[in-house]
């Protein structure tokens, strides 16, 4: 069974406004997922809808076999859900934090008390267990909302830009959480503003382009279709006219399969091509007999960040924060 099943899921305003126009997402028990997007592409609206919170315009959408719109209680007892924003109580310590989700969740009272220790011990939290949370770090805070998301050990986990706002060292001690619930078997859809996040966690990605999904596959998958490795070529202090002649002579060159490949920057040029490494020295050679003068260059393997810009036609904005729903007058329905 798959632990979410999504058929041309759709969500238009009241003011016609289309948020999500095509979204389709099978996603196996298990896997670790990241959806991307650039802010305003539909990501947080379509996870709004895969938790209940938004109810569809247009097609079908199952979690954990249960309906959205028909049982959205069942799917709401079988998913945690970490939204952008932290949830917890910040005049509650951390373990009373922690039971009051075990409590809301419907938790035996018997298997609290073991529940809380084990989840606190799972976000190193347990010397601080007595504290209130008010007092917290940034990334403590984030860590203690994962645990309450956590409390009633539901098979599917929503993070919505969990890491957000997070100091490298706070950001990757949440990944390793993130994995050790993955390892568990624990189901993981992740939203990010990190292509870094994504690379090193996800199994799968889809990347979101004006409401439809427009490529998925595993990150090396997504890496190799951008077309081989890219040449990045710095030129002294270039004018116009001298990137221009550096581009004319790329394209001569024929080691890119086309125009497209080759791209223009503030100093110089890239090409993306298979032959970068094996022949892109006689580019180099071509662009000094023409007189130019190059300062540097690289040979390197493509990034997410190669793969969105080629996909999306804009770089990824990981300061950029999406907020479709918020300030809308005209809100879809909400499930109830």
């Amino acid at each position: 069974m798959s632990a979410i099943d999504a058929q041309h899921v759709a969500l238009t305003y009241s003011d016609g406004t289309q948020a999500v126009k095509d979204v389709s997402l099978d996603i196996p028990e298990g896997e670790f997922f990241g959806f991307l997007g650039a802010n305003g592409a539909g990501k947080t609206t379509t996870i709004k809808i895969l938790v209940t919170l938004l109810k569809p315009s247009e097609g079908t959408v199952s979690v954990n076999g249960h309906d959205v719109i028909a049982e959205p209680r069942e799917v709401r007892k079988s998913i945690g859900y970490m939204a952008q924003e932290t949830s917890i109580d910040e005049e509650l310590t951390a373990r009373e934090n922690i039971s009051f989700a075990c409590e809301a969740y419907g938790v035996p009272r018997s298997e609290r008390a073991n529940r809380v220790d084990e989840l606190l011990e799972l976000v190193d939290l347990k010397d601080v267990a007595e504290k209130r949370s008010k007092d917290f770090s940034g990334g403590m805070k984030k860590r203690l909302d994962v645990a309450t998301a956590l409390a009633h050990e539901p098979p599917i986990v929503f993070l919505d830009e969990p890491t957000t706002g997070l100091d490298p060292k706070a950001r990757n001690r949440l990944w390793d959480y993130f994995k050790r619930i993955n390892e568990r078997g624990t189901t993981i859809f992740l939203t990010t503003q990190y292509l870094e996040e994504a690379d090193q966690l996800c199994e799968r990605i889809s990347v979101l382009k004006d409401g439809e999904v427009a490529i998925s596959g595993s990150p090396n998958e997504l890496k190799s279709r951008v077309g081989g490795d890219i040449l990045e070529i710095e030129l002294d202090d270039p004018n116009e006219r001298e990137l221009d002649e550096a581009y004319d002579i790329a394209v001569k060159s024929g080691l890119a399969n086309s125009t497209d490949a080759i791209e223009q920057t503030e100093d110089g040029i890239n090409v993306t091509s298979s032959e970068a490494r094996r022949h892109g020295t006689d580019l180099l050679v071509s662009l000094r007999n023409a007189g130019l003068t190059i300062t540097g260059f690289n040979v390197r393997r493509p990034t997410l960040d190669d793969v969105f810009l080629k996909v999306t036609g804009e770089e990824y904005d990981a300061d950029g924060d999406e907020r479709e729903t918020d300030d809308r007058t005209s809100a879809p329905e909400v499930v109830q």
